[in-house]
């Protein structure tokens, strides 16, 4: 049964990161990938409350954490796609925008999970 649930929560969450996607790039362009990377960080951010309310706030375990936090989320954010990308600008000599992308990814990551954990603890 977890592995289905898992499964149903990564399913949806492909399918909402391939319709976010679809609509960043209309809006933003293919020109740098703010489409992963801007799903990389709500993932991040909904990462770190989700810990808060499904952890700490309801004390849920098991299915609950795999539905949303395993699955949904982790099918969600794109860590394959972000090194595809980043590994293409390298490989078209644009040295700089890849680090950037590295360092905003990471970092931005992280520091959203963080302000999402915060924000969740302060509330709830």
């Amino acid at each position: 049964m977890h592995y289905l649930i898992i499964a149903l929560g990564g399913a949806l969450g492909a399918l909402s990161r391939a319709f976010v996607s679809a609509q960043l790039t209309k809006l933003l362009g293919v020109a740098f990938p703010f489409a992963t990377l801007a799903i990389n960080l709500l993932g991040s951010f909904l990462m770190g409350i989700c810990a808060v309310i499904i952890l700490d706030y309801f004390k849920m375990t098991g299915y609950w954490r795999e539905l949303v936090m395993v699955g949904f989320l982790g099918a969600f954010t794109t860590f394959s796609t972000f090194s595809m990308e980043g590994l293409n600008m390298l490989h078209a000599g644009q040295w700089l925008a890849a680090s950037v992308y590295f360092l905003v990814s990471v970092i931005g990551s992280v520091f959203a999970c963080f302000v999402g954990w915060h924000l969740a603890k302060m509330i709830f």
